[in-house]
């Protein structure tokens, strides 16, 4: 599974403008978040970053806060953390291993160190080498900064005045009492006044640092958009420059076109003056020409005439021929006929007379 998208966490606009750039060169999906309680607000949620960047000292909860929040919790265990700190010792960072930081990324962040990183990153994601988060009584153990913690006892307190605090049943317990010694007073007012002047400069820096970028924002939003409007001015002329050297090349095409033509018109007109029509040698084959075509003329329609008085003749012949055949035929149909008759007849007349005759010999008449 490859590195898709990050989340920054960072108290400074600044820190995360500078390298939200270096990873969206990567393209990479960059969410931000200005303090560990909101970096802990956006992983409540469903989004879960492939990696996410935890600076180092912050106001409020510090990134070590937030780291060890954020290995305590099942849900986010397994995204790797990467600490951004100006710390380059490898104390550091064997102790930010050991509360679940996946590598150090030194501030301010270098594209070169930034690109092995995260390749190597890849790889161990592919490899599904990531190291295991950090048991509970690991973290315990690991402490968050040098000189931040007082080495006291987890279940001490601490006492305003040397005497013995008494219980409930009257007896004595000074077992888990702290006296509250000028040594201790000392130590606790370093630790606080440390803490407090280290969290006002960082607050400070911050707040100097966002205040330079806002205004180097604004410079170059204004620089940006001065070249804009140069640029965009520069192009108009450029256009009306180019438009009117067009116009004016359009008018002289059409004068050259046109001066042209005039010059070929007047040098036809020149050579038709000087011909002054057809010549007699012209003429004279005009008119040979035409004769011949008339003689081919008068030859096609004789041959046509003649064809033609043929297919006539042939015609009327056949059909003559035709006529005679019918009249023949019709004849002889006739002639059938009436021989039919007359034979119709006399046999009626033989019959005739020879029942007579029968008629006679049996003694009738």
């Amino acid at each position: 599974m490859a590195i898709k998208n990050a989340l920054l966490v960072d108290d400074s606009k600044v820190a995360r403008f500078a390298l939200s750039k270096l990873l969206e060169n990567r393209d990479m999906e960059v969410n931000m978040a200005g303090s560990a309680e909101e970096a802990l607000d956006f992983l409540d949620g469903a989004n879960r970053p492939d990696v996410i960047f935890m600076d180092h000292l912050m106001p409020g909860m510090n990134g070590v806060e937030a780291t060890k929040a954020i290995k305590g919790n099942p849900d986010t265990a397994d995204i790797p953390i990467i600490m951004c700190t100006s710390k380059k010792s490898s104390t550091f960072m064997d102790e930010a291993r050991n509360f679940g930081v996946y590598n150090i990324l030194t501030k301010p962040p270098r594209h070169e160190g930034l690109e092995s990183l995260l390749d190597q990153l890849n790889r161990d994601v592919d490899n599904d080498d990531l190291p295991e988060a950090p048991s509970a009584d690991a973290m315990a153990e690991s402490g968050d900064e040098e000189d931040d913690t007082l080495d006291l006892p987890d279940n001490a307190s601490v006492a305003l005045t040397p005497k013995a605090e008494q219980g409930l049943d009257g007896n004595t317990r000074d077992d888990q009492v702290v006296p509250l010694t000028t040594d201790l007073i000392e130590q606790i007012a370093r630790s606080a006044v440390k803490t407090h002047i280290n969290n006002r400069l960082h607050e400070l820096l911050s707040s100097l640092f966002d205040e330079q970028f806002d205004h180097l924002k604004r410079a170059l939003e204004d620089s940006e958009r001065h070249q804009k409007d140069a640029l965009e001015q520069r192009l108009e002329s450029l256009r009306r420059d180019v438009e009117e050297r067009t116009a004016g090349l359009k008018d002289e095409v059409a004068a050259e076109v046109n001066l042209s033509l005039s010059q070929e018109l007047a040098d036809v007109r020149k050579a038709m003056k000087e011909s002054g029509g057809f010549s007699d040698d012209r003429m004279s084959e005009l008119k040979d020409h035409i004769t011949s075509v008339q003689t081919i003329d008068t030859e096609f329609w004789q041959t046509l005439q003649s064809e033609a008085i043929q297919q006539a003749h042939e015609i009327s012949r056949e059909t003559a021929e035709d006529i005679a055949q019918r009249t023949v035929d019709l004849y002889v149909r006739q002639q059938k006929v009436a021989a039919s008759k007359a034979y119709t007849i006399g046999l009626g007349v033989s019959l005739s007379i020879f029942a007579v005759g029968i008629a006679w010999l049996s003694g009738i008449f």
